[in-house]
């Protein structure tokens, strides 16, 4: 199991004066809020997700047993948090779906979450999902999310944050979304990601297996429409058959990323590779195969960049109560 504690970023020792606070886990995937709120000193006291082979993997690397489908929960289920914590799906409004958006019955597990949200009364909300969310519906299922937080209590805010400006290499544009019942989010200030980019060479595995490399044929198509200037870079190949490449990888997909992002143009990413892509440490152990990684490592969350939110909102949180505290002195 993950020893988390000897994981913590440097921003840990930043929040060694806050509280603990105890974070749900919703749609929980192999744990990227997990590793984001323990970086942070805090503590993960419930998970949930459909997935039996990703909460094989929680299990495994956190010690947590997540319960199953949302939607056969109650709120007596989940203990009482802090702050909830939820990647819900994504596919109803992403680029590679069909846009249906709440129209979709994934879409709707939106409104899961606001049993819990509404019962369990927690002090923060941070969610995650696809860049596309933050315009579905010519802006309608944001207001909609919006309006249902604001309508409990809480005051909300969004924005959309790439992966590339918290450190890690990928392109990841996501929709963050943060609420909370006891601060005023009006011109709340966003973490800025100015973090530097890690380097390829420090993503890349030295000596991966045969396995990974791509056929002759489909090696001597790439290089045959491309010529990279530089080495290691990326390789991604999109629907129309335009090669590019770059320093980082384009945003990891849980369905495709293993056949369009090529290292150089002749091998395939390795489930460790997309897993440093995506924030998590070596230490988190790999325990289902690598079919199953990829598409677990594509549906998650970017660790520093939902970290750096979270620490964001704890702190404003802390800061109004004792500022409210002093007031009332």
């Amino acid at each position: 199991m993950l020893k988390l504690d000897e994981h913590r970023s440097d921003s840990a020792s930043q929040v060694d004066s806050h509280d603990r606070w105890r974070c749900a886990d919703f749609f929980s995937g192999i744990g990227g809020f997990h590793l984001a709120a323990a970086n942070l000193g805090h503590e993960v006291v419930f998970a949930c997700d459909i997935d039996q082979d990703a909460r094989r993997a929680y299990r495994h690397n956190f010690g947590i047993e997540p319960l199953g489908d949302i939607k056969d929960l109650l709120p007596e289920d989940v203990p009482d948090h802090d702050i909830l914590l939820a990647g819900f799906p994504c596919q109803p409004f992403s680029i590679i779906g069909h846009r249906k958006g709440f129209r979709d019955p994934r879409g709707s597990l939106f409104f899961e979450l606001l049993r819990f949200i509404e019962a369990k009364n927690p002090r923060a909300v941070v969610l995650e999902n696809v860049k596309q969310f933050a315009t579905a519906g010519n802006g309608g299922v944001m207001r909609r999310v919006l309006g249902d937080l604001e309508a409990l209590g809480y005051s909300t805010t969004y924005n959309v944050l790439n992966a590339l400006d918290f450190g890690l290499p990928q392109k990841r544009e996501r929709t963050i979304i943060v609420a909370s019942n006891e601060i005023n989010l009006f011109g709340w200030q966003w973490p800025i990601g100015d973090v530097p980019m890690r380097p390829l060479e420090g993503i890349l595995e030295p000596d991966p297996d045969p396995k990974h490399y791509v056929s002759e044929s489909i090696k001597n198509k790439r290089r045959s429409s491309h010529s990279a200037p530089a080495s290691p870079m990326i390789w991604h190949e999109n629907k129309g058959g335009h090669v590019s490449s770059h320093e980082w990888s384009c945003a990891l997909r849980a369905g495709a990323s293993y056949n369009y992002l090529l290292v150089d143009g002749v091998r395939r990413l390795t489930p460790r590779e997309l897993l440093r892509l995506q924030g998590f440490p070596d230490e988190w152990e790999i325990v289902c195969t690598d079919n199953q990684t990829r598409k677990q490592v594509g549906n998650a969350v970017p660790v520093p960049m939902v970290q750096a939110v979270m620490e964001r909102m704890v702190s404003s949180v802390e800061q109004a109560q004792i500022t409210r505290q002093r007031a009332a002195a």
